[in-house]
């Protein structure tokens, strides 16, 4: 199985075969990160909840995850020391015994 390491060395691999690193800077990879996001929305607008087509699902949220990655690359950041820092500071805000079961915003607690 692939680990994110992995992933970002074929991203970066990719990427680099094709002479694009100069046109990825974190303007630009932010940007196309919610580009990506807002294509990822369209997918459920008009429909129910869990109504979309699941393939351009995969397409999509891969996309954002790409650009995500490529993001972190670029700054140097570790995805899974930031994303278990994001999880500590949430376990922080949102206490289980106050979030439980309510879509409260942690100032609302």
């Amino acid at each position: 199985m692939k680990t994110i390491e992995d992933l970002i060395k074929e991203l970066t691999e990719f990427r680099d075969a094709r002479d694009w690193k100069q046109f990825h800077n974190s303007k630009d990879l932010a940007l196309a990160l919610s580009i990506e996001a807002s294509e990822l929305l369209e997918l459920f607008l008009w429909k129910g909840n869990e109504d979309c087509n699941r393939e351009r699902l995969e397409e999509e949220l891969a996309d954002v995850f790409m650009y995500g990655l490529l993001l972190a690359e670029k700054n140097n950041l570790n995805v899974v020391e930031i994303i278990s820092k994001k999880i500590a500071r949430n376990n922080e805000k949102y206490p289980v015994e106050k979030a439980k079961g309510t879509a409260k915003k942690y100032n609302e607690l």
